[in-house]
């Protein structure tokens, strides 16, 4: 006998065609299904005329995280952050490292039930300054996202984002309405990559990142994960970080991270610290002020430092976070120079 909590929501992102289908207009993909079908991501699907969302409510449960962790490291450093995530995902990236979650076939991965209301509480009772969305991507649970994002923001609490940012047009308005921050990946630079190991679009991440960075108020990172022999190379590299510089702005954070052979891609090693060394100097030197080394232990590549002078503004070792440099309005002790991000709650400007 199904309870409340088992039955499947009912979401509004999907259009009748003239095949009798019903077409899912959450995302690119636009899966289109038959009566029972689900869609790529699994977790949502056709029952009569509507699609259903099977995820809403059920998480993988609930752990609290540094925010730096996401990584977000321009946006309320040092804090805490309740994460938590569903099951399935809308690409098939062959190097996922969250596969056990994001690529689950298996609804009982998400079988720990929390209201939204009930998620803001247990991050107001665990003194978390923000939720994150995260280790599947919330796209595919965007209702439940943005649920638990309005419940949030009526305790005085952030959302974060963790996202590939594969989504439309109109949900992807909606969905970051109620987001304060977000860590989008930026997989690769090349639309050979996203097909070859993703089976996705670049153009419609780089839709979503021109959004976020143009049209909201959403604090904005970009994470690329630097695979051997896949999307490392430097002109690769040169044009990632010139297209960021020039159409999302200097000032956003780009994080490059190691990759660690899993999933279906384990026929590459593990990136080497050069290589990582190497995109910090290229991004550097096409005008991004901060650039960061993620997964490994980089004293350099992890320290933000003043953009006007070059203090050290924030040390960071691992998780463990310092601010060294930054006065009570968030300048350089220095130099006087603001650095960009959100440093408090009373910053965020999303309504």
């Amino acid at each position: 006998m199904k309870t409340p909590e088992d039955t499947p929501f009912k979401t509004r992102y999907y259009r009748q065609a003239p095949n009798g289908k019903i077409v899912c207009t959450l995302c690119p993909r636009e899966c289109s299904l038959s009566e029972g079908q689900r869609g790529l991501c699994f977790v949502r699907g056709r029952e009569e005329d509507s699609i259903v969302l099977y995820t809403y409510g059920k998480t993988s449960g609930l752990c609290v995280d540094p925010i730096e962790k996401k990584p977000l490291y321009h946006f309320l450093p040092s804090s805490s952050v309740l994460s938590f995530g569903t099951a399935g995902c809308n690409l098939t990236c062959k190097f996922c490292q969250n596969w056990h979650m994001s690529k689950s076939r298996d609804i009982a991965t998400s079988s720990i039930h929390y209201s939204p209301s009930e998620i803001a509480q247990i991050a107001k009772r665990q003194k978390c300054a923000s939720v994150a969305f995260t280790y599947n991507d919330p796209v595919i649970f965007m209702e439940y996202a943005v649920d638990t994002a309005q419940a949030c923001r009526e305790e005085g609490i952030a959302s974060v984002a963790v996202t590939a940012g594969y989504i439309n047009k109109e949900p992807r308005e909606e969905f970051f309405r109620y987001i304060d921050g977000a860590n989008i990946d930026l997989k690769g630079f090349t639309e050979s990559f996203y097909k070859k190991l993703c089976t996705g679009k670049l153009g419609a991440v780089l839709d979503t990142l021109r959004y976020v960075a143009k049209e909201t108020n959403v604090w904005l990172e970009v994470t690329t994960l630097l695979i051997p022999e896949e999307n490392d190379s430097p002109n690769e590299i040169e044009r990632l970080s010139s297209w960021i510089a020039n159409e999302l702005g200097r000032n956003v954070p780009l994080h490059f991270t190691a990759f660690h052979p899993d999933f279906r891609l384990t026929n590459r090693p593990r990136t080497p610290l050069e290589t990582l060394v190497r995109a910090r100097e290229i991004a550097l030197s096409n005008g991004l002020n901060f650039v960061y080394i993620g997964n490994v232990l980089h004293e350099d590549g992890s320290t933000t430092y003043c953009r006007r002078c070059h203090l050290p503004l924030i040390k960071r070792w691992g998780y463990s976070t310092e601010i060294t440099g930054l006065n009570l309005s968030h300048r350089c002790k220095q130099c006087g120079e603001p650095c960009p991000g959100v440093f408090d709650s009373s910053e965020m400007m999303t309504t």
